[in-house]
C-alpha cells in the first residue's frame, strides 16, 4: 500500500494548504519537463499525482484515512456492513467486524461471491473508476488565448480546448478520462484545476488587468503621448497636462477575455509613475528655481 501522506513528505495532520504546497513544490521537481527522459522521475510524478487527487479534496482524504487503499468503495463496505448487521439476505449479523476491510474488498474485486448471501454477491464489484485530479499552470498571457493543450493520462494523450479567460482556481471536468471501472462499471472522470502564473507586467483583478507606466515629468507638466503595451499590442494614449503621479486611467475592453463569454473583455487599468530628471545643468537647476520662485 501507498502512503500517500509519505508520498507528499506531510504529516497525517497536515493543512489542506502545507498538502498544496507541498504537492506543487514535489511536482515542479519531478515534473517531466524539468527531468526529460527520466524514468524514475516520470514514475515519481505519476505517485505524486495521484496522492494529491485523494489528500487535496477533503471528503477523499476522510475516507482515505479511514479505507486506506480501498477509500473510493468505503459507501460500498459500509452499506454491505449495514445489510449484513440487519441480517439481509443471508449475512449472519456480526459477519462483519470492524476492521474487515481487505476481506471484505478482496472477495469484492476477486470476483468471488461466496459468503455475500443471496442478490448482494451477484451484482458487488461493479463500480465507477477512481477519479483523478490534476493540475495545469498557464502564464497570464496564455490563459488570455483559446488554446489546446495535450497532456498524458494513464498511459493516453488527451487532447483539450482551453478557452480564454481562465482564471487562479477553476476546475474543469472531463467526464470518462478517470481510472478504469472496476468489472465493467464506468470509467471515473478527470477533474482539472488551472494555475496563472504572475505576470511581470500585468496583475490580474478578475476580468481586469493593471499596469504601471512611468512617464517623465514634462510629459506629466505640458501633457504629451505615450505607448501603452495590452495583450494585443501596444496602443497611444494621450496625457494630459498637469498629470499627478499616480493617476490612473481606464482603457475599456483591454483587460482579459471573460471565460466562456465571446467577445467580452475585462478594462485595463493604467497608472502614470511620474519620474523625476536626473544629472541636471546648473541652467536647468536654475529654470526650475524660476519656476519654484514664481
Amino acid at each position: 500500500m501507498i502512503d500517500y501522506y509519505k508520498t507528499l513528505e506531510v504529516s497525517k495532520t497536515a493543512t489542506q494548504d502545507e498538502i498544496k504546497k507541498a504537492y506543487r513544490k514535489l511536482a515542479r521537481k519531478y515534473h517531466p519537463d524539468m527531468n526529460p527522459n527520466d524514468k524514475n522521475a516520470e514514475q515519481k510524478f505519476k505517485e505524486i499525482n495521484e496522492a494529491n487527487e485523494v489528500l487535496s479534496n477533503p471528503e477523499n482524504r476522510a475516507k482515505y484515512d479511514k479505507y486506506g487503499e480501498h477509500w473510493q468503495h468505503g459507501e460500498e463496505y459500509e452499506r454491505a456492513q449495514q445489510q449484513a448487521q440487519g441480517g439481509f439476505g443471508g449475512f449472519a449479523q456480526g459477519d462483519f467486524q470492524e476492521g474487515d476491510y481487505s476481506d471484505f474488498f478482496r472477495n469484492m474485486f476477486g470476483g468471488r461471491t461466496e459468503g455475500f448471501g443471496r442478490g448482494y454477491g451477484r451484482a458487488a464489484g461493479k463500480f465507477k473508476g477512481q477519479d483523478i485530479y490534476a493540475d495545469m499552470e498557464l502564464s497570464l498571457r496564455e490563459a488570455a488565448v483559446t488554446q489546446q493543450r495535450t497532456f498524458s493520462v494513464n498511459g493516453q494523450n488527451i487532447r483539450i480546448t482551453v478557452p480564454a479567460g481562465v482564471y487562479e482556481g477553476l476546475q474543469i471536468k472531463l467526464k470518462g478520462h478517470g481510472h478504469q471501472g472496476y468489472n465493467g462499471g464506468p470509467n471515473g472522470d478527470l477533474y482539472i484545476t488551472f494555475h496563472i502564473t504572475p505576470d511581470s507586467q500585468f496583475e490580474r483583478d478578475g476580468n481586469d488587468l493593471k499596469t504601471i507606466v512611468n512617464i517623465d515629468l514634462y510629459t506629466a507638466v505640458l501633457g504629451g503621448e505615450v505607448l501603452i503595451e495590452t495583450l494585443n499590442g501596444k496602443v497611444k494614449m494621450k496625457v494630459a497636462a498637469e498629470t499627478q503621479n499616480g493617476t490612473t486611467v481606464r482603457l475599456k475592453g483591454k483587460g482579459m477575455p471573460i471565460y466562456k463569454q465571446e467577445g467580452a473583455f475585462g478594462d485595463l487599468f493604467v497608472s502614470y509613475h511620474v519620474t523625476l530628471p536626473q544629472n541636471l545643468t546648473d541652467k536647468q537647476k536654475a529654470l526650475f528655481e524660476q519656476l519654484k520662485n514664481s
